[in-house]
């Protein structure tokens, strides 16, 4: 027997790095309106490659969400890290600057939106909910908040997420001020 070769192949190369072009791909069209065209012209590779290394279409939008995640959970723990202080309620709020400093491209968030609008595709849904489940339990453990404080912290990033992409801290109305209040994204 042969021990096997310590090189890389050619495709444990390139899925994470077709996967993270997927990820602005999806984020910008969305699922129903990004090719796997689109994801291959941005990754310098066929469309044939793209379905070698990602079977089907959902397949390459899991593998992105999968990305995404991957760097939350590294945006939340350099926040953790950094936090002032290793109380609960600092960790978690250091987090929440970290993710959303995180988010000021918007990319990631996007993907988030849009994996959220299909997430009726069994594929797409499983991998939301796994990554959801990441997040929680990450902020969960490392953090050592209550479980209502991690559920706060959770609720409030879905809020930020509704602020960002609907423009709410750009209307002056009584209702936008209302759920923006005390809410601050970096410029």
């Amino acid at each position: 027997m042969t021990a096997r070769s310590s090189v890389l192949s050619t495709a444990e190369v390139r899925r994470p790095l077709v996967a993270s072009m997927a990820v602005r791909e999806f984020a910008r069209g969305g699922f129903h309106g990004t090719t796997i065209a689109d994801v291959a012209r941005e990754s310098k590779i066929s469309p044939a490659y793209v379905f070698k290394l990602f079977p089907s279409k959902e397949r390459l939008f899991v593998a992105a969400l999968d990305d995404c995640f991957e760097q939350i959970v590294a945006a939340l723990s350099a926040g953790a890290d950094s936090a002032p202080a290793q109380d609960p309620d600092s960790v978690l709020f250091a987090m929440g600057s970290a993710y959303a400093e995180l988010i000021q491209d918007r990319t990631l968030l996007m993907l988030q939106v849009h994996a959220q609008s299909v997430a009726d595709i069994p594929e797409i849904g499983d991998a939301l909910r796994a990554g959801l489940a990441k997040v929680t339990m990450f902020a969960k453990t490392r953090s050592g908040g209550s479980d209502d404080a991690v559920q706060h912290f959770i609720a409030y990033g879905q809020l930020c997420h509704l602020i960002v992409t609907a423009r709410i801290e750009e209307v002056p109305e009584a209702w936008a001020m209302l759920l923006s209040r005390g809410i601050r994204h970096p410029a």
